[in-house]
């Protein structure tokens, strides 16, 4: 009766009442909420497994975000000379034909440019972030310096901007994630891929391959109209 009692007076998680919040999680960080159903934070050594863990979600968000953009500014503004060079491949296929063309030998560099600038802010922001896991600073998950605008100035500005940030990331990394599938199934971006429904199989602007088509089989079976 002492273990049930004692299991009945501990916090409940807020997005999950019916389970007990993870102790690990206390609330401090912008946007945590308890949110933690397998009690992941809970199996981490140390207090220093949170940090890099939100280090890693920040980045992933913030990568998400300008990658949505991307994605959606495709569709709409095309540099000029693109074209010329990898046609209208866009997302993952323009990934693949920058690939293909420096492997064909070819004067295009651009995979070769990205793996550079992007090693070596890589290699310039590590110290930061391994002084953070080591509990070796009071830097913050995340905070590189960079606030050109200000808005770091007011401490209860900066806790909401640092919550929308956190917000936004998580929304961008599935959304990023909706975008590429539906390129690798269609082959459009995300604008003209919804300008293209209720009409399915409008939106379909290359041969998206046997694994995809089996794949959308049971579709055109189900809504025949749209496929």
């Amino acid at each position: 009766s002492n273990a049930i009692s004692s299991m009945s007076m501990q916090a409940r998680s807020k997005p999950l009442p019916w389970l007990e919040a993870p102790p690990a999680l206390d609330g401090k960080m912008e946007g945590d909420v308890g949110f933690d159903p397998l009690w992941v934070s809970s199996m981490l050594p140390d207090a220093g497994w949170i940090k890099f863990l939100r280090e890693s979600e920040l980045k992933h968000g913030r990568v998400a975000m300008l990658a949505a953009t991307g994605a959606i500014v495709q569709d709409i503004f095309t540099f000029p000379g693109v074209e010329k060079v990898i046609g209208a491949a866009k997302m993952t296929g323009a990934h693949d034909k920058y690939l293909s063309l420096e492997i064909g030998g070819s004067k295009v560099a651009t995979m070769h440019q990205m793996l550079l600038w992007i090693g070596l802010l890589e290699i310039l922001t590590a110290p930061a972030i391994v002084q953070t896991f080591k509990g070796e600073t009071s830097r913050a998950p995340g905070d590189f310096g960079f606030d050109p605008l200000g808005f770091s100035k007011n401490a209860a500005a900066a806790s909401t901007y640092r919550l929308k940030e956190v917000k936004n990331g998580r929304l961008a990394m599935i959304g990023v994630g909706g975008m590429v599938h539906h390129y690798l199934l269609t082959g459009k971006g995300p604008l003209q891929f919804l300008g293209g429904i209720p009409n399915y199989k409008s939106c379909v602007a290359h041969d998206v391959g046997p694994i995809a088509n089996y794949l959308m089989k049971p579709v055109g079976t189900i809504l025949p109209k749209m496929c």
